[in-house]
């Protein structure tokens, strides 16, 4: 039998077991880093130039050194007559070795002077084959010139590199340790000023993370007017953004709490009423109680459904905006009115409609419309209309202007109509939430309108949605 070949997935091994997490550098580090970079550059560019320069000069002197000592050799009387004779100290330093080299290949030095390099280089010179010669002997390291003194001879000088080559050396020790200490005090410098720069950055991210950690939406103190100190002040904005949401948020859980208490608390009280009268042995419930049991219930579920869908949409309206399209105001008003008719029973519709259009949402735009209309309707006495106006004002802005024949509003009320689930004395025995006025004022702010409420010259209530936008 064959055994099954287990296959072992190489690369995935050596990714998770033996390279592991890669491992990011810090801005700071990042920061000193490239200042230690590229100070090292320049000073690397630097150094290199200083360097070929000096090595330049240096080799250039000793060819002109070397070439003045040459001629002034060759002009010598003595050397032309009695070179081995002359002594040592006229002819040559402690640097210099001389000799005068024939066209057989003779090379003669003074007394006690050490025999210079000579090869075909300056042989071709001593035959005057050559008008001079100038090269560096390998062997030796030393620099070699040649220069005819009569026919068939040639003075040979040469000079050792190895001091040259020894202060170039130096120098190029000097350089790099003066390099080196460019760049750790560059280093040194950058990470302080990266300390020093990013400590609002710090002081941000230290922020952040109470906040992710604790849900603290204090401010962050605010140092300066550079870019951080901008960088700060927008984040703050943000916080009190958050922090005002989560109040709203808040605000609307514990109104939407106290709100269903009532109908939920009413409704407990009939359902355990019908229960207990359905038990044996207890005491049936009369068929107009029955009845009235049952359209209470009724009742009060058809208010926590309007209560829940208002809810739903002002949940919806403190979503983020999506795609915004051109609205005509008209058909807005048009469809509301159609859905608002179908509910009014009695009541007419005063219409009175001018073009107008908007960027904006529809949807939310015709539920705040609508609310508007049945807010009216709910006032209005039977066989009275509602007034609906639709007109510019001329500043760029339109008013929707919807007015009923009802009992109006109450001075005391005016401010306080279009807060979430605020209901005036008169409208607490009405069906309804409390959040159809507040729907409407939210779709407003959202598209940068406004909503007002007063006393209509009927004497019932004046509601004004006024919106941005342009003639149609």
């Amino acid at each position: 039998m064959t055994q099954p070949i287990s296959v072992i997935n190489v690369t995935d091994s050596v990714d998770g077991d033996i390279r592991g997490p890669r491992r990011r550098f810090s801005l700071r580090s990042r920061v000193a880093l490239l200042a230690a970079a590229c100070v090292a550059f320049s000073v690397a560019l630097a150094s290199l130039g200083a360097y070929l320069i000096v090595n330049q000069n240096l080799y250039s002197q000793i060819d002109v050194n070397l070439t003045a000592r040459a001629e002034a050799a060759v002009g010598t009387p003595l050397v032309q007559t009695q070179f081995q004779l002359v002594p040592l100290a006229f002819l040559v330093s402690a640097d210099l070795q001389i000799g005068q080299l024939a066209a057989d290949g003779q090379l003669l030095v003074p007394n006690g002077g050490t025999r210079p390099p000579a090869g075909p280089t300056e042989l071709a010179v001593a035959d005057g084959s050559s008008p001079s010669s100038l090269r560096t002997d390998p062997k030796t390291d030393t620099r070699v010139i040649a220069l005819p003194v009569s026919h068939g001879e040639a003075i040979v000088i040469a000079q050792s590199l190895a001091p040259t080559k020894r202060t170039l050396s130096q120098l190029a020790v000097v350089l790099f340790l003066i390099g080196g200490a460019g760049i750790l005090v560059a280093a040194a410098a950058g990470t302080a000023v990266a300390r020093a720069g990013l400590a609002p950055v710090e002081r941000l991210t230290s922020a952040t993370e109470r906040v992710a950690r604790t849900g603290d939406l204090r401010p962050i103190p605010v140092s300066g007017d550079d870019e951080l100190a901008r960088l700060t002040h927008s984040f703050n904005t943000m916080l009190g953004t958050v922090a005002e949401s989560q109040e709203r948020q808040r605000q609307l859980v514990a109104d939407a709490g106290h709100e269903l208490r009532t109908p939920l608390t009413s409704l407990r009280t009939n359902l355990e009423l019908m229960l207990s009268a359905s038990r044996p042995g207890s005491r049936d419930l009369s068929e107009r109680d029955r009845t009235d049991i049952e359209a209470d219930i009724r009742g009060q579920l058809d208010e926590l459904t309007q209560l829940i869908g208002d809810l739903v949409e002002l949940a919806r309206q403190d979503e983020p905006r999506g795609e915004l399209e051109r609205v005509e105001m008209i058909d807005i008003v048009e469809h509301a009115l159609d859905r608002a008719r179908r509910r009014a029973g009695d009541i007419e519709f005063d219409v009175n409609l001018q073009p107008w259009a908007l960027t904006g949402d529809s949807s939310s735009l015709e539920r705040a419309v609508l609310n508007l209309l049945d807010n009216a309707v709910k006032f209005s006495p039977e066989g009275t209309a509602v007034q609906v106006r639709l007109y510019p004002l001329g500043d760029g802005t339109a008013v929707l202007e919807v007015a009923d024949a009802g009992p109006g509003i109450a001075d005391e009320d005016l401010p306080k109509v279009f807060d979430r689930f605020y209901r005036s004395t008169e409208a607490r025995t009405l069906p309804g939430s409390g959040l159809g006025l507040a729907i409407v004022k939210h779709a407003a702010e959202r598209h940068g309108g406004a909503v007002y409420a007063a006393r209509a010259p009927e004497g019932g209530a004046l509601l004004t949605l006024r919106l941005p936008g342009s003639p149609g």
